[in-house]
């Protein structure tokens, strides 16, 4: 006779997440105020708050009760908001003012609006060990620095290329994807110059990017090939490609599950699983809304963010009154 061995509930209570079952599915969605397109999102750990960019204001969600708290309007039209929680500040990239909006990360005040060099401000980090701010410049292949203490722009960074998402290892260096040369920047803080470039065929259009910091590796989100690049950081060699969903945008990784999730214009959300630093496994794939295609990841709770309304058939535009946050949580 076989014998069957029941595994306790408390006994998998107590295993690793990383080692359990996970499957990802739809909680809420979390109706927000406004109208006009919508680009990146960014979670502020310490104050458990949301933010997600929208035409020209940013939509604030307290994640503890799930409900808006707040709106940081009169802007131009931003795309990202970095989080310095060092400093109690925020700073928004104002694309079409070529300026970052700083804000107290406690009241939402408008702090003030520092001018920068760069064109079109997109992608902004702040980078804890330089403690500085970063903004990616669509228009003008740039970074522009600043302080978060004074509010000063302090440099520029040339980066030989159109620069997409952008993450820092925290110690001293970024890396950005640059679009338009199909290739991963190393950007020294200390030196504010590009170190590296690494080449990330077979993968083409690179847009999203996240880090396994501990592993050594970065995540790149690749539209050309659908695909997700994963490089090795001190060697730039690409040691796997994964298909994603189309028109992938962001890429966000949870270094407690070991999972990595592509957001997609397409209305998926790949989720990928790093079995160990040079292995890697699609795991499920969500679908979610089209043009949903940037993501937050909370890890305190592990849930992902997706910002997105209702569009007019065949078209970009979107309905009035229909933005929103799609909730997702493992099962």
């Amino acid at each position: 006779m076989k014998k069957i061995f029941l595994v306790p509930l408390f006994v998998l209570g107590l295993m690793p997440l990383a080692s359990r079952a996970q499957t990802y599915t739809y909680e809420k969605s979390i109706a927000l105020s406004g109208d006009g397109g919508w680009d990146y999102l960014s979670i502020d750990k310490v104050n458990n708050r949301l933010y997600v960019s929208h035409g020209n204001s940013v939509n604030v969600v307290d994640l503890k009760t799930e409900q808006p708290v707040g709106v940081i309007s009169d802007l131009k039209g931003i795309h990202g908001i970095a989080i310095d929680n060092k400093a109690n500040r925020g700073f928004i990239s104002d694309g079409k003012a070529n300026a970052i909006v700083v804000f107290d990360l406690k009241t939402l005040a408008t702090i003030a609006t520092v001018p920068i060099d760069g064109k079109d401000p997109d992608c902004i980090i702040y980078e804890p060990y330089s403690d500085r701010v970063f903004s990616f410049n669509g228009d003008s292949n740039s970074s522009s620095v600043v302080d978060p203490n004074t509010l000063k722009q302090v440099g520029t960074v040339d980066l030989g290329g159109g620069p997409e998402f952008a993450v820092s290892d925290g110690k001293g260096y970024i890396y950005n994807n640059l679009e338009d040369k199909n290739s991963l920047n190393v950007i020294d803080v200390k030196s504010l110059k590009v170190v590296a470039n690494y080449p990330l065929a077979p993968g083409g259009g690179p847009t999203g990017i996240a880090m396994d910091i501990k592993n050594g590796r970065a995540f790149s989100g690749c539209r050309t090939n659908k695909g997700m690049s994963v490089t090795d950081i001190k060697t730039g060699k690409v040691i796997a490609t994964l298909p994603i969903g189309a028109g992938v945008d962001a890429v966000a990784f949870d270094p407690e599950t070991k999972l990595i999730f592509c957001s997609c214009g397409d209305g998926t959300v790949t989720i990928i699983k790093e079995e160990n630093a040079d292995s890697y496994t699609v795991v499920q794939t969500i679908k979610t809304q089209n043009r949903a295609k940037t993501i937050a990841l909370d890890t305190k709770t592990h849930k992902i963010y997706l910002s997105v309304a209702e569009t007019v058939a065949g078209t970009k535009k979107a309905l009035p009154g229909t933005f929103k946050v799609l909730v997702y949580k493992i099962q």
